[in-house]
């Protein structure tokens, strides 16, 4: 559809078709270090193939926007949706969104732009969507118009470029006298994006009437004893599970990058128990990257709640009521006694 926007003269734009992912991210760096407003969309084994530039792009503070259609990662080969492919890529420097809906993936498209962009933060976006579930559902979506968007989303005023009339060296090489230094600048605007992100949420909604949440979305945590905590989709069948029980809450995290661990924490302040639901699996060390995290960041804290481990959907397979139900009785029951840390939920 972009391209033919570009080809019908809808969006004034220049379309680059390469023969590969990784040259797809090569071309968006070398786009957006002149100035251009940059955007790309990516899956599965074409993030995995991008996976070298991503840290180019990173490291080169540059604001490119990304969509990935979360797919599982081959072998055996595999087109349905999980998670594992962004988060073999968390450590790359990127900014990480997650979206529940069609109207989030658009919402928050539009944000990550503004969150990249901003003077203090320059770091790519990568927007999150699961695959299958979202790219390949008919769903109503409320369109933004054009001029309260470039209301909220100026034009990119960038404040270095290549230029041959002015020229600068970027990407240089760095020796072990300042590589470090380079990695601590990067690791401080990624946490002070939080704020960015936090701020760009807040001014969308004045703009077009729409929130979520900034980083976190709580839902029914109001006397949760029980709180499942998950990332994208997945999220709307936990809703709708736990619609028709007491004493269980979500959190559903939307910046997964960089984590907003107060926040994570202050939410969680009440939970007995904390079950994290996700779909991805660290081969190895036989549980989820989110809730690896989760744990450990508990574990630093006052906080001592039950934590479990939920594994689900790997693959494209459907996460169902009853997959839900099953985590919410290991969850009641750890309150009791002690139950295996980490369940694979819904094999055969």
């Amino acid at each position: 559809d972009l391209a033919q926007m570009v080809a019908d003269g809808e969006l004034d734009a220049q379309y680059i078709k390469v023969e590969s992912e990784h040259s797809a991210m090569a071309a968006c760096i070398g786009a957006s270090a002149t100035g251009a407003r940059t955007f790309t969309a990516t899956s599965s084994q074409g993030l995995a193939l991008m996976h070298e530039v991503l840290f180019i792009a990173s490291g080169m503070r540059l604001p490119i926007v990304m969509a990935n259609a979360n797919r599982a990662l081959s072998a055996p080969i595999n087109i349905w949706n999980d998670q594992q492919d962004s988060m073999a890529e968390r450590d790359c420097g990127w900014i990480q969104l997650y979206c529940e809906t069609n109207q989030e993936v658009i919402d928050t498209t539009i944000q990550a732009f503004r969150i990249a962009e901003d003077k203090d933060v320059m770091l790519p976006v990568m927007v999150n969507l699961d695959g299958f579930v979202l790219t390949h559902t008919n769903e109503p979506v409320e369109i933004p118009d054009e001029g309260q968007v470039k209301k909220y989303l100026p034009d990119f005023v960038p404040q270095v470029t290549l230029d041959p009339k002015s020229p600068i060296t970027m990407g240089a090489f760095a020796d072990p006298s300042f590589y470090m230094e380079f990695r601590r600048e990067q690791e401080r605007a990624m946490e002070g994006s939080l704020g960015v992100i936090k701020k760009a949420d807040e001014e969308f909604e004045k703009v077009f009437g729409r929130s979520y949440g900034g980083h976190i979305e709580k839902y029914n945590m109001g006397n949760a004893d029980i709180v499942l905590v998950t990332l994208g989709s997945v999220a709307g069948t936990i809703k709708e599970t736990i619609d028709l029980m007491d004493g269980v809450g979500l959190l559903r995290i939307r910046t997964y990058r960089p984590l907003p661990k107060q926040e994570i924490l202050d939410a969680l302040k009440d939970a007995k128990v904390v079950g994290v639901i996700e779909k991805d699996v660290s081969i190895g060390l036989g549980e989820g990257a989110l809730y690896s995290e989760i744990k450990g960041l508990l574990y630093s804290s006052d906080l001592n709640p039950k934590t479990l481990g939920f594994i689900v959907g790997l693959g494209g397979r459907d996460v169902t009521f009853e997959n839900i139900k099953e985590a919410v009785t290991l969850a009641q029951k750890a309150e009791k006694e002690k139950v295996k840390e980490v369940t694979w939920v819904g094999l055969k």
